[in-house]
């Protein structure tokens, strides 16, 4: 058996939540596969089809928020199956996951059934969060023991990047070769390889940090929507926090969780801890389990939030705010600020230096039991619990044996969650010489008592810059490679293991589109032009931190374009309107492909630059549109006429002259707003094309785009021919404005909707032509210019524009 094993159909037993969400994301991966379930039973009045518990699965799939499936109508490609009459399917799957309830009696039952029919070429894995693997490989015998291990997928397993995966004692290492390998490329996991620990590392970790959040809030007398205010994206967290995280999670799943702790962990010296919370054991009693029964630690009223008061058991509006002292505190460096923490006699201060506190203590202690290195829980506190650093890379950062002095200052005085010492390893040895848990050599592993190395399998040379930690020595992908040219917001550079290809990564916020990055993009073609085989656009932001898959580009620079309407009036912006069309024309054009490799968000002038691209290289969360609307604007980078040409497309494949039909779903796009819900999404609406490549992890994003630019210039790439566009003209533009009339006077769109709608449907039509008129790519782009103008110089327009830079929000005026 080998790592490289192909891995080309899959099977899923137990059509739960976590079951069928797999199922969904092998769809959205590209991977058949089948879900089975338990046979459906008929009673005497209505017969039940067999697999009626798994088609139901597969239909609530299409309805399920967050969508599981990068496309709802793609649920009818997985197959359903039960137990009774489709065994037989299983002989030509390659991985089977069994994902049914965490019962180790029903899990047994189940491999006894299912084991005589997986072929002797298939991996075994059981998708549990903590039930021992060990104990579920006594269910059965052989050789499949050693194709037996667990994996663990997070929920929503879509969005989820971590996955962890842990042996059995029989399980061949080349099993989980194979399974690291697919899940990392195929699945577009973040693999972490775990011990056969209860709750393995994330939970583990996670459930722990939950629990002392719970400990500490109560000793500091704070309520559950404060330390939400203080536990999210202002200590690097989740948006979400702590207990708006336990309601989407749900409650009776934490309990499950906590349980399994409670059972399994009895000589833990953190066991005190392991026990529901008693308002936990409350809410879920009244039946409130959180996101999924609306009511948790939160219960939307209307529009209003309402959060539970922990001493009257009754809901009250969230009004909690994070103190500015804190506020100013979490914004200095790590080592600042938890000396300032600790030394602030504030009850938010003293709680956030000690969840810190607890967090290192209860690592150091468990980090030889649970995970070969220290890598391994600061990955999984990443990519299962959206944290931006690790415990250990935050200690690292605040100085190791500072913070160790503080933590057993803390011991001594009877102040933490436990009173067990510290490891010794902490104050004499390697990591108190290097001061360090990571290092360019590896990451400290307190089972081997020595810096431990990363996986050198095959597949991560798929990824030019691996996920990295504080101070592994990872080169930084905002400043690697060699620099070829660079100006404020563009830097234009080669990739030392594929140097024949040019790559243009923007520097602005959000990678907004300014002047310097269009005048940067022409220079880099030019470049590219002269000594590369082309250039790929690629953003350092997409391997942001805590879970991967930041923005693309959230399209043109506003803030850069009023000061030009400030100074010369509505006319003023034209000129950079120009350069934006005349740079997205040099990137149609470029006599080498230019290629987007795309992730994140791809909005308005960053759309625009996606569909002019010779080839598009996406990952699966790509959420791409034409937003201009939203600030009272309309595309005037191409995204229109780019619009006229797929309309046109259209009509000639479909050999008629009905150019209302294709027409009309291109400006809804642009003028609703539309944004893609994923890349498979973004392929239906056209922007992207049939041909372009979308890729499930992205950490391969740039190496499949560079391997993109090759083969087009091996194949002779040459640019397109421009061309001259049939056009739908005033007919179609009348036919669609009544509908749009009647939307404005139902009272559905404003006013100014209506009138920016116009502007838009004109322009995709051609104007004020006949349909089936030709027309030039320049003609549509001068429409495009001369309504951008317009309506930039609209009191309507300066409100919205000015309500999204204020306050981050649309106007509907």
């Amino acid at each position: 058996m080998s790592e490289n094993k192909i891995i080309k159909k899959v099977a899923i037993l137990g059509a739960g939540v976590m079951g069928a969400q797999i199922a969904a994301q092998c769809i959205n991966v590209g991977l058949p596969v089948v879900l089975f379930d338990l046979p459906g039973k008929s009673d005497d009045d209505k017969p039940v089809h067999k697999n009626a518990i798994a088609l139901k699965a597969i239909e609530n799939l299409k309805k399920l928020k967050p969508a599981p499936l990068g496309l709802a109508s793609d649920a009818n490609l997985i197959r359903a199956a039960n137990y009774e009459d489709d065994l037989g399917l299983l002989a030509d799957c390659d991985l089977i996951i069994e994902a049914i309830a965490e019962r180790l009696d029903w899990k047994h039952a189940l491999y006894e059934k299912v084991a005589p029919h997986i072929p002797a070429h298939a991996l075994f894995a059981t998708n549990t969060s903590g039930l021992p693997i060990g104990e579920l490989a006594k269910g059965f015998s052989g050789d499949l023991k050693k194709r037996f291990c667990g994996v663990h997928f997070f929920n929503p397993p879509r969005y989820m990047h971590l996955l962890e995966l842990i042996p059995a004692a029989d399980t061949d290492p080349t099993v989980l070769d194979a399974l690291e390998t697919f899940m990392t490329s195929t699945m577009g996991k973040g693999v972490v390889r775990a011990k056969d620990t209860p709750n393995f590392i994330g939970n583990r970790v996670g459930v722990f940090s939950i629990l002392a959040v719970f400990a500490e809030a109560q000793k500091f007398g704070l309520g559950f929507d404060a330390v939400d205010a203080i536990t999210g994206s202002k200590l690097g967290r989740a948006k979400s926090a702590t207990f708006r995280t336990s309601d989407v999670v749900g409650l009776d799943t934490m309990a499950h969780v906590i349980k399994t702790m409670e059972n399994s962990l009895q000589g833990d010296p953190f066991s005190t801890l392991f026990k529901i919370p008693e308002v936990v054991t409350q809410l879920i009693a009244k039946g409130a389990l959180g996101q999924k029964t609306k009511a948790g630690f939160y219960r939307k009223d209307g529009k209003n939030v309402l959060v539970l008061d922990a001493a009257s058991g009754e809901y009250k509006p969230s009004t909690a705010t994070i103190e500015p002292l804190i506020e100013r505190i979490l914004k200095k460096p790590i080592t600042e600020r938890l000396e300032l923490l600790r030394d602030t006699d504030e009850p938010q201060a003293q709680f956030l230096w000690a969840i810190y506190r607890d967090i290192f203590h209860y690592c150091a202690i468990h980090l030889g039991d649970i995970a070969q290195s220290a890598r391994e829980i600061d990955f999984a506190m990443r990519w299962g619990y959206g944290w931006d650093k690790g415990p250990f890379e935050d200690w690292q950062a605040a100085g190791v044996t500072q913070v160790a002095n503080w933590i057993k200052e803390d011991i001594d005085a009877g102040k933490t969650l436990s009173k067990e010492p510290l490891p010794t390893w902490l104050f004499s040895g390697p990591v108190a010489e290097k001061q360090a848990f990571h290092t360019p050599e590896g990451s400290w592993s307190a089972s081997e008592n020595k810096y431990v190395p990363r996986s050198n399998l095959p597949v991560y040379q798929k990824q030019v810059f691996r996920a990295s930690l504080l101070g592994d020595g990872s080169p930084d992908p905002k400043t690697a490679g060699t620099t070829i040219y660079e100006n404020p917001d563009l830097r234009a550079w080669v990739d030392q293991a594929q140097p024949d290809v040019l790559i243009a990564s923007f520097r602005s916020k959000m990678n907004t589109i300014s002047p310097d990055v269009l005048n940067g993009i022409q220079k880099a073609i030019e470049i590219a032009e002269a000594n590369y085989e082309g250039l790929v656009i690629w953003q350092p932001s997409s391997l942001k931190l805590g879970t991967p898959g930041g923005p693309f580009s959230a399209g043109a620079n506003l803030e850069a374009a009023l000061p030009m309407v400030m100074k010369g009036g509505p006319a003023g912006v034209e000129p950079f309107v120009k350069l934006f069309q005349d740079t997205m024309m040099r990137v149609k054009y470029s006599q080498v492909p230019v290629i987007s490799a795309v992730s994140g968000i791809a909005l308005g002038g960053g759309c625009e630059l996606v569909m002019q691209s010779a080839r598009r290289v996406a990952a699966i969360e790509s959420y791409i549109g034409l937003v201009e609307v939203g600030v009272g604007l309309l595309p005037a980078g191409g995204g229109l006429k780019e619009a006229a040409i797929r309309a046109a497309q259209g009509v000639a494949l479909a050999s008629n002259t009905n150019y209302l039909d294709f027409t009309k779903a291109s400006f809804e796009n642009a003028a609703m707003a539309k944004v893609s819900s994923s890349a498979q999404d973004a392929l239906k609406m056209a922007y992207l094309q049939k041909g372009d490549i979308i890729v499930p992890n992205v950490y391969e994003l740039l190496s499949l785009a560079q391997n993109q630019v090759k083969a087009m210039r091996y194949a002779g790439y040459r640019p397109p021919i421009p061309a001259l566009i049939p056009v739908g003209g005033r007919s179609v533009a009348s036919t669609v404005m009544g509908q749009v009339i009647n939307m404005r006077d139902g009272g559905f769109i404003s006013e100014h909707d209506a009138f920016i709608a116009k502007k838009i449907i004109d322009i995709i039509s051609g104007g004020d032509v006949d349909a089936g008129t030709l027309v030039t790519e320049e003609w549509l782009l001068k429409l495009e210019r001369q309504a951008f103008v317009e309506l930039i110089g609209h009191p309507k327009t300066m409100e919205r524009i000015m309500g999204i830079l204020q306050n981050g929000k649309p106007v509907r005026n």
